[in-house]
């Protein structure tokens, strides 16, 4: 412990409420955040004697100064802890990469015909959220299926509102076409009621009430409507089969902690309404000399403090103060959560089977962690620099000049840091001018780490060739940063395949000149740069789409003045849709209700004139 600090004294006047602690070193570092129900008992604990474990020992020697903050109750003790590590990262705690919010299935059952739908973030809309799923993919997955069973639209309002013929679901026996009145209110909101029942996990039960309807159905002499019954209930069967867990009911996580070689995984398997919905697996940075049980609370804290808790969360360590954070999390929930280690029975075999994934998937980042970190110790070799640990990229996507998007990627020898990627939107460049667009997004990459003296890359590509690289070059020459990130531009060779790639650096005190390198195809170094490279495309490509998606879900009809919400879809019903629309003349746009002949010459204008572009 430093000089600096009195433990003694501090302790004589801390307070017994519950709150956060930070623990910081002499330079105002902060080394590690913690929770307490009474501050003035776990600090303590660190300061009374000499802590037994060598991590804490460690960590004790460098505190210069504590700071507290307390809470009105322990709950807002663990929400601040979870959200003070977000923002600090302190060396000693445990930290998560992956923060996002995990994906729902969402049912508008306000609407006359509600709709399916993959939903990620707050739930406040009106309707029926279902989940959550482990990944993207369960939900889509999940959605497939619920298409084939039930027919229940998935289509955006937009478009079913806008539909005059039915589409191609319809047409392939996903759909019975609502949009369209093809089907029934009442039958539709019963194919609604059985989807919500699958998802809410009653799936015998709703296989039963199958079995009656389709008996029924037989009996009126309708086989038609039981045959379809009949199809329905073998889907289901066949999922029930799949995805059901004997002797478990309700919402259950299971959690599951491996390690090995300085590296941990922690897999979660979600359980709700008595279904398993998959697994996902996170890899947290954990301090060297850590006790599993100290990981999984730290894991539980973060993970929980914007998550639904389930109320049982099966562990294969106890945390550290389990009866404490149960009590907190039931505050958070607004119902008992359990913290338990299962020994027997369906739970022990589900958290094995979670253990042996987290295990699979470590082993995996283990061989691909090994290979990554050596392909940056052969690109270190190549730049004669002693060590890289951040490399950043940048790449430019647009469709002829338009919608401009220019990504950055983030890599370290642990693999990409997607956390830290980012996306700029490109505005006021002449439409193609890459190279403007590349200083654009550089500027506003350097300057934003000038001003905040935030961190910088060791090397920064550029996809692109001398002319793109000289925007880097003077980017970082007017923020005096050239001496301190490596440069290198990544020119496709004349047939742009791979392994032809030109190297373009600066030539060092000679303002204007570059040096060219050509590596082996098999060089590591070299297929680390195309790793990243094709990373940095890749994340401009989707961020591109994206944007040209949105600008085009702002239809010609919306742009045109006097066209509103309700002359719009009279349009579209009267001619079909919009290929119709823009083949009408005046005289028959006119005889559309609510079209007057003025607003309908500004149509045709707007059609035929360059008004919609």
């Amino acid at each position: 412990m430093t000089d600096r600090f009195d433990a003694k004294a501090f302790l004589a006047s801390v307070t017994e409420r519950p709150g956060v602690y930070r623990f910081l070193n002499a330079d105002g570092e902060i080394l590690y955040v913690g929770k307490a129900r009474n501050l003035k008992n776990r600090l303590s604990s660190y300061f009374r004697g000499t802590p037994a474990a060598i991590k804490t020992r460690r960590l004790v020697e460098q505190v210069a100064d504590v700071e507290i903050t307390t809470t009105q109750t322990e709950a807002e003790a663990l929400l601040l802890e979870s959200n003070l590590i977000k923002a600090h990262r302190p060396r000693y705690n445990v930290l998560l990469r992956d923060d996002k919010s995990y994906p729902w299935i969402y049912v508008s059952t306000n609407d006359r015909f509600p709709r399916l739908a993959y939903h990620r973030g707050s739930r406040k809309r009106p309707g029926r959220y279902f989940g959550p799923y482990p990944s993207a993919g369960a939900v889509r997955e999940t959605l497939n299926l619920l298409e084939k069973v039930f027919k229940v639209r998935q289509c955006e309002d937009s478009v079913f509102k806008n539909r005059s013929r039915p589409c191609l679901q319809y047409q392939i026996d996903r759909c019975k076409a609502p949009c369209v009145d093809y089907v029934d209110e009442a039958e539709y909101r019963q194919d609604v009621e059985d989807t919500m029942a699958f998802l809410s996990g009653r799936s015998q039960k709703l296989i039963d009430d199958l079995v009656a309807r389709m008996e029924k159905a037989a009996a009126d002499l309708d086989f038609e409507k039981a045959a379809a019954l009949r199809d329905q209930i073998g889907m289901l069967r066949a999922v029930s089969q799949q995805q059901g867990i004997t002797g478990m009911s309700g919402d259950a996580d299971v959690i599951a902690l491996v390690s090995e070689q300085g590296i941990s995984a922690v897999g979660v398997a979600t359980i709700r309404d008595g279904r398993h919905l998959g697994t996902r697996h996170f890899f947290p940075d954990v301090p060297a000399d850590a006790d599993p049980a100290e990981v999984i609370s730290g894991f539980l804290g973060l993970y929980y403090s914007d998550r639904d808790l389930p109320r049982r969360i099966l562990c294969d360590h106890l945390p550290e103060d389990a009866e404490w954070l149960a009590g907190v999390f039931a505050e958070q929930a607004g119902h008992r959560v359990d913290l338990l280690v299962p020994r027997r029975g369906k739970a022990r075999a589900w958290l094995e089977d979670t253990r042996e994934n987290a295990r699979i998937a470590l082993n995996e980042r283990l061989v691909s962690r090994r290979g990554l970190t050596r392909r940056f110790e052969v690109l270190g070799e190549w730049l004669a620099m002693d060590r890289i640990e951040r490399i950043e990229c940048f790449d430019i996507s647009h469709t002829q000049g338009e919608l401009t998007v220019a990504s950055c990627v983030v890599f370290g020898p642990d693999g990409p840091r997607k956390d830290q990627y980012r996306r700029y939107h490109i505005e006021g460049i002449a439409p193609g001018d890459d190279y403007a667009a590349m200083r654009q997004a550089l500027t506003r990459r350097f300057d934003r780490a000038v001003r905040e003296s935030g961190v910088l890359p060791d090397v920064l590509l550029i996809d692109g060739g001398k002319g793109q690289l000289a925007q880097a070059v003077d980017v970082l020459a007017e923020r005096e940063l050239a001496g301190r990130v490596r440069v290198i531009g990544v020119a496709k060779g004349p047939e742009r395949r791979p392994g032809e790639e030109t190297l373009v650096q600066p030539l060092l005190g000679s303002p204007g000149l570059y040096t060219e390198d050509h590596l082996s195809p098999h060089d590591p170094a070299l297929h680390l740069i195309q790793q990243v490279r094709d990373e940095a495309h890749r994340f401009a490509i989707t961020g591109h789409r994206a944007r040209r998606q949105k600008a085009r879900t702002q239809s010609d009809l919306e742009r045109i003045p006097g066209v509103g919400g309700k002359r719009r879809q009279a349009l579209l019903k009267h001619f079909g849709g919009i290929r119709g629309l823009k083949g009408a003349s005046v005289t028959e746009l006119a005889k559309v209700p609510g079209i007057s002949p003025t607003l309908a010459a500004r149509i045709h204008e707007w059609f035929h004139e360059g008004g919609a572009g």
